[in-house]
Parts: C-alpha cells; structure tokens; sequence
C-alpha cells in the first residue's frame, strides 16, 4: 500500500525529477507531485512523493527530514488528508 509524504521548503529550482531521484534512493517511488501557482507556474516550494510502502516511507522521513536539497533544508512528513474546502467560508456561489 503506498503512503503519501508531504515535501516542504523545496527550493524553486527542484524538479520531480531531482525529487525522484533522492527518494528512489531510500525506496520505490509511486508518484512525485510539486505543487505549482495555476497564474505562473512557478512552484509553490512543496510537494507529495508516494512511496510504494510503509516501511520506505518511514525510512525517507527517518533519512531525509531536515537533510539539504538544492540549498534549502527540507522537511519531509506524513501527508495529512486534503481538507474539503467547499463548504466554508468565502467559497462556492454567492447567494442573493
């Protein structure tokens, strides 16, 4: 089953593929997302990596966390479930 890890203070330089390639190192890799602005393009400086099992993903976090990437000191955690942003405040249909 594969475990979702959130990847903070990414350097906007950092590419899924440098991504990849420091998690592969650790296990394998699912999937690598950076998270990039809709306007510019430009990355928002954190990304998911999907690693294909618990025990990989504990071992990138145990590894990883805090370790260098492109000049900036990283975090790597657990990813917390995606909140549902529809129903609260400021969102969806105004209403007259």
């Amino acid at each position: 089953m594969t475990k979702k890890l959130y990847v903070g203070n990414l350097s906007y330089n950092t590419t899924e593929d440098t991504l990849r390639d420091l998690f592969s190192a650790i296990g394998d890799v699912d999937s690598v997302n950076i998270i990039t602005d809709r306007m510019s393009g430009r990355s928002k400086g954190f990304g998911f990596v999907e690693m294909a099992t618990e025990a990989a993903a504990q071992s990138a976090i145990t590894q990883l966390n805090g370790t260098m990437l492109d000049d900036r000191q990283i975090t790597v955690a657990e990813a917390r479930p995606r909140r549902d942003h529809r129903g609260g405040r400021g969102g969806g249909r105004q209403r007259y």
